[in-house]
Formats: structure tokens, sequence, C-alpha cells
């Protein structure tokens, strides 16, 4: 794919398959434990962490480019306003319609999931508004919201040639989450003002390990439009190596399970997600020098998925409607259970994609018919150019 590119289906349509993947393993079936990291040991977030990246360095620094550095900050900004009023959307939901169902049916799925809420329900409410708090399922989008808020200034420097020691940085930051220094930071910062909330209740996505691949992708994707930057080039021996582990991992998890090694949860933790393990992270990387190198040849050759495609472009309000779906699943059905009919769990897995299409329909009919209404207003631009759409 040359960076002259306009339209980039095939960032859509692997948009909309990480929505899909995010879904079926969220929706409490027995489909989760089958359709879960189903490349290896690595599941669709960190795919959908690392293109959300690209595509932001790709849009917003061909945007600062043509309009300026200021123009594209305030892009940025936007981004994350937008984010945030999901978000806090998101968690209302949360809080009154599906705590609501859980009490009243004593769900223990999501009665646990949101322990802290019921127990301090002001605190909670205060605290998730400051993107302190932040239960399971509803913890991505706050660090999306730091990520785009960093990133203007990243770009800036990066342009200015700071790529190599800010990526150094990064992977120190990583190095560091491995051994402990989110939990560290906040022992500190608790230790001179009093926290509302405990570390676990913060997110399970440890934000210091998981910048490394938004780091990773914002730079590619900064870099990808640079005059005289050519197509991404992967060694000969990097394609076997990255191959080699790859496939030893696919087989790995499809042998065993989701868990590497059952019964060693020390030598787990180098698979972990939350921490972005050593192990997974060289995992991702395997699969994305095997997409760099292969994934040119495969678009020119393939049909174009445009269903999709359709869930890619409206991926910020499809990927609010799987969590949604997943939240109330969750408040009706409970976690999986093998006991559950298969008929029952096919029906929710059904009814749940069902909703992303209706949701990705619904949007892109609202989008036309906004444009008809406003005189003047551009037609929706391709995934390539489309700074509003870049980053769910």
């Amino acid at each position: 794919m040359r960076a002259t590119d306009t339209r980039r289906w095939e960032l859509d349509a692997l948009r909309g398959l990480m929505l899909i993947l995010m879904t079926t393993t969220h929706l409490p079936t027995r489909f989760a434990s089958i359709t879960g990291q189903p490349l290896g040991f690595v599941s669709a977030a960190e795919g959908f962490v690392f293109l959300s990246a690209y595509m932001a360095g790709l849009v917003y620094a061909a945007k600062g480019r043509r309009d300026g550095d200021t123009a594209m900050r305030q892009a940025f900004w936007a981004r994350a306003v937008a984010l945030y009023a999901c978000q806090i959307a998101l968690l209302g939901f949360a809080f009154v319609v599906i705590a609501g169902l859980a009490v009243a049916g004593r769900q223990p799925a999501v009665t646990d999931l949101l322990a802290f809420y019921l127990d301090q329900p002001l605190t909670a409410m205060l605290s998730a508004a400051l993107l302190l708090y932040n239960p399971a399922l509803l913890d991505i989008l706050p660090i999306y919201i730091v990520f785009m808020l960093v990133s203007p200034l990243v770009i800036m420097h990066g342009r200015r040639g700071a790529w190599g020691w800010m990526l150094a940085l990064s992977l120190a930051l990583w190095l560091g989450a491995q051994f402990g220094l989110g939990p560290a930071l906040y022992a500190a910062v608790n230790h001179l003002v009093t926290m509302p909330v405990r570390y676990p209740d913060m997110g399970a996505f440890e934000i210091l390990a998981w910048q490394l691949l938004w780091m990773l992708g914002l730079w590619m994707g900064t870099t990808r439009n640079e005059p005289g930057h050519g197509p991404w080039r992967v060694p000969p021996w990097a394609v076997l190596a990255a191959l080699s582990f790859a496939l030893v991992c696919f087989v790995w998890r499809h042998a065993v399970g989701q868990t590497p090694l059952p019964g060693a949860p020390s030598l787990n933790a180098l698979f972990d997600k939350w921490t972005l393990a050593p192990l997974r992270l060289l995992d991702f990387l395997a699969l994305l020098l095997l997409a760099i190198h292969f994934g040119p040849r495969l678009t020119r050759g393939m049909p174009r998925p445009r269903a999709l495609e359709l869930l890619g472009r409206a991926s910020l309000p499809v990927f609010c409607a799987h969590l949604v779906v997943s939240l109330v699943a969750l408040a009706l059905l409970g976690a999986a259970s093998d006991q559950r009919s298969w008929w029952i769990d096919l029906g929710v897995l059904v009814v749940g994609l069902a909703s992303l299409w209706i949701t990705a329909w619904a949007t892109r009919r609202l989008d036309r018919l906004r444009r008809r209404r406003t005189p003047g207003v551009p037609p929706a631009q391709p995934a390539a150019v489309k700074a509003s759409g870049a980053q769910q």
C-alpha cells in the first residue's frame, strides 16, 4: 500500500473484524472461549489499539502538515471530547440500567463487576467522571482519551526528529510496567493524596504497558506519508522468524486453550494481557510483521468485505453498541455456562452481532441525512483521510 492511497478499505475491514471478535468475546456465551484469541495469544484489543494509533498518525499528522499544529491539536482534542461523552453515556447506562437489572435479578456477574459503585455510588460516579474509576468492560475508552490528549505533543516532537528517544522512553515504561511500576506510582500518589479508588478499580489495562502499542502505531502512521517514505520492507529472515513464532502460538493456543500453561501461573504471566507481557507482545509483533509483508498482496487479490467495512467506518458507535449488548446480556443471563442451552447462546450471539450491523447501518443513514440537510457539508471521507472516524 502506497502512501498516496486515498481509500483504505482494508483498515476499515480490519476494524470491523476486530469489533466482531470483541463482541463474541464479551458476550457471555460458550462461543467466547472458542473465538477468543483466534490467531494465538493475542486478542482483538491489541490490534485495535495499534490500528487506532496508526490511523491517528496517518490522519492527524497529515492535517498538521496541511493546516498547522493548532488545527491538528484541536482535531485530537475534539475526538477526545467525543470519546469522553461516549464514556459518560456508557457509565450512566451501566450505573442506572445494568446495575438495577443485576440487583433485581441478583446477578453476581454484574454486581461483582460494579461492586465499587454499589458500595460507594457517589464516590464511584465522581471518580468515573474523572476517569479514575473504570469498571471492567468500560476501561478501554479512558486510556484512548489519555492517548488522544498526549498524541499531538508526541507528533510535533516526532516531526522534529525525536522519535528515537520517545520510542526508547515508551519501551522503558513498558518494561517498568512488567515490574509493577503502575502500582508503585499509585502507592506514591496515594501516600501524598488519598485516592478515592483502589488501584484495581482504575481499570484492568496497564496504561504504562499499552502505551507502547499506541506509540508504535502513532510513529508508523505519522511517518507513513512523510516525503521519501516508501513501502515498509520486512527482511526475509524476520518474515521467517515471525512466521515460525506466530505459527507456534497459533497451534499452541488451539491445542491447550486460551491459558498457555494451565497450572503454571508464573509462566502464564509472560502472556498476560493486562500488562501486555513479553511473549504476548512478541506474538503481536510477529503478526504485525506478517501483515506488513503479506497484507498488500492479500488485499489486491481478495474481494472487499463490505459488511466489515460498514462496521469499521462506524467503529465508535459500533464499539459502544457492543458494550451495551454485552452488559445487557450479562445482567439478564449472567456469566457463560455450559448448562445453558446452545440455542440460547446462539440467539444471544445472533442478536448481538445484528445489533452491531444495525448500529453501523443507522449511523451511515444518519450521516447521509445530515449531509443532505446541511448544504456545503462534504461527503464522508474514506478511512485514510477521515479524522473524525479514525479512532474507534
